[in-house]
């Protein structure tokens, strides 16, 4: 079969759901019967976001074969259920790095180097590339920014260029804008709707679909005039409506004719009937009134939410597993070094420290760590959370009172968290660290293994430090179990602390893995220890 291909892009303002939306139309699809793949198309320069502040672009989500990526793929491969690849993810400093490259080979020898053809077509090859390297039958293509953008315009015109290549029947284009509600009139306005299919068509793209995002109902008379001014088929406007629960979007797009106008226009027949026993279980699941646990995620990013998207995707997944319901509070490590601070872990049934580089806040995460072991409350550290437990650890068990990770203390007499010794001669930031999937040996008798109940697992990491081994045996004599370990035995994957109710730290990241269906082992053994902390489910 002929890969096909769905464009989808934005209008009116950002964030406004487009990762969302390719990730559930994605869903529908492979519920259809079909192999699905999604790419995303960032406009900055940036060859990926490694190199930027969380502050800036939220997430960067690691894929298994160790690339960097936009944090939309974490909702695609969450939503549909797939693991994705390095192809899936293409910036404007990837296309232009590439098409530079050749130049100064001598590819194109006599040739003037221009935005048409030669950048074109290199976004273009990228985007033929997901079809050929995942073997997916239908990709979907999402265009990171708005319409009108000035980044933006060299994807559009070779998304554009793409039905010229490929054929009507082998591509399709949705476009997705925001309805905005003006609270004097309590009106819904199509005006910049209309501007933004505007200026899309003015760029040679006919939409088939257009998705309406709004905070309000979207009635029957706003859809035909949308259909009416921007010249699609009035069940072409497809309205989605804002819901609190993120899960229920593939079920409220089900409700639409979305997917039947999809593979209508892709010449396509549905396979198999969809099942979404599953999801509707999730959702209900959601709704159901439950116990609540507290959880405190101690981060240095927490003014952005989106900086722990996985995070907190991937506690909402063991939490509902539990069925427990999750309060998931938001503190600044930097707070807790404050001499009141710690005043804010009280009453919490469980800490989470996710990661982070630089160390602003580390002093206040350090803290978050002693707190939990001298209260046997749950702490669950994610890669600089496990070195700020081991810190924590060599400081007041070993007594080690200078003990310190060498990325914010190069002079410490015990570094107990060090430089990897293949990244002592690194000297580029970008792309650089230990990423991607590597696997790790589980010990018997241990939480990890418990949780796991298998003796090998893979998982995706990105850290450029680890536990020093010189310091390894005195730790373990001490009570710091080194329960997950590389298969050479010379890198500590997973620590937990000896007679502590649930203790436990990765250098890897497992938020990456866990999914709505099937939440990750260790997220789901750190929520049942949070649940019997508050009195929950106390015979686990």
């Amino acid at each position: 079969m002929t890969t096909k291909y769905i464009f989808i892009t934005g209008g009116v303002l950002s964030s406004i759901g487009k990762g969302v939306t390719a990730a559930a139309t994605g869903r529908l699809l492979k519920a259809r019967g079909f192999s699905v793949a999604v790419q995303k198309l960032d406009p900055y320069i940036n060859v990926d976001p490694g190199t930027m502040s969380p502050y800036q672009h939220g997430e960067v989500f690691v894929l298994d074969d160790g690339s960097e990526t936009d944090l939309d793929l974490g909702h695609y491969e969450r939503f549909i259920d797939i693991r994705l690849n390095k192809v899936c993810n293409v910036t404007t400093g990837q296309v232009y790095a590439e098409v530079i490259s050749r130049e100064r080979r001598g590819d194109y020898l006599g040739g003037t180097i221009q935005v048409i053809p030669h950048i074109t077509n290199e976004i273009k090859r990228r985007v033929r590339m997901v079809g050929k390297a995942t073997g997916a039958e239908i990709v979907l293509v999402e265009v990171g920014g708005t319409v009108g953008d000035i980044e933006s315009l060299p994807f559009l015109e070779a998304i554009r260029q793409m039905r010229f290549d490929l054929g009507r029947e082998n591509t399709s284009y949705i476009h997705l804008t925001w309805l905005p509600h003006i609270g004097a009139t309590g009106e819904l306005k199509t005006k910049p709707t209309q501007h933004s299919v505007h200026e899309l068509r003015s760029i040679g793209i006919v939409p088939d679909a257009i998705v309406t995002r709004s905070d309000y109902p979207i009635d029957a008379e706003i859809q035909e005039k949308i259909a009416l001014f921007c010249d699609v088929d009035a069940k072409a406007v497809i309205p989605m409506v804002t819901t609190p629960i993120l899960y229920e979007i593939p079920l409220l797009l089900e409700e639409t004719p979305i997917a039947d106008l999809l593979l209508e226009s892709l010449n396509l027949k549905a396979r198999t009937q969809p099942d979404w026993s599953e999801w509707e279980k999730i959702v209900s699941e959601v709704q159901r009134e439950k116990p609540q646990v507290n959880v405190a995620l101690v981060g240095k990013y927490v003014e952005l939410h989106d900086a722990y998207i996985s995070v907190r995707e991937a506690l909402q997944h063991a939490a509902l597993a539990n069925g427990v319901e999750l309060n998931l509070k938001w503190l600044h490590s930097a707070d807790l070094e404050e001499d009141q601070g710690l005043e804010t872990l009280n009453n919490v049934d469980g800490i989470i420290v996710p990661g982070g580089f630089g160390s602003r806040g580390i002093e206040g995460k350090i803290k978050a760590a002693t707190y939990a072991r001298e209260n046997s409350i749950p702490y669950f550290g994610l890669c600089l959370g496990m070195q700020v437990m081991v810190v924590e650890f060599a400081r007041n068990v070993l007594q080690l009172n200078k003990a310190n990770s060498a990325e914010f203390d190069r002079s410490t007499p015990a570094p107990v968290i060090d430089l990897m010794p293949e990244q002592n001669s690194v000297t580029e930031k970008g792309g650089t660290m230990r990423l991607g999937l590597y696997p790790c040996h589980l010990q018997e008798g241990t939480k990890a293994r418990d949780a796991y109940q298998v003796e090998m697992v893979e998982e995706r990491h990105r850290h450029r430090f680890e536990l020093n081994n010189d310091y390894r045996a005195e730790l373990e004599d001490a009570g710091l179990i080194c329960s997950g370990v590389s298969p050479d035995n010379r890198l500590v994957e997973i620590a937990e602390v000896k007679n502590h109710p649930f203790m436990l730290g990765t250098q890897f990241h497992p938020e990456f893995l866990s999914r709505p269906n099937r939440p990750h082992p260790l997220f789901t053994a750190f929520i049942k220890a949070v649940s019997k902390h508050a009195g929950i489910h106390k015979d686990v």
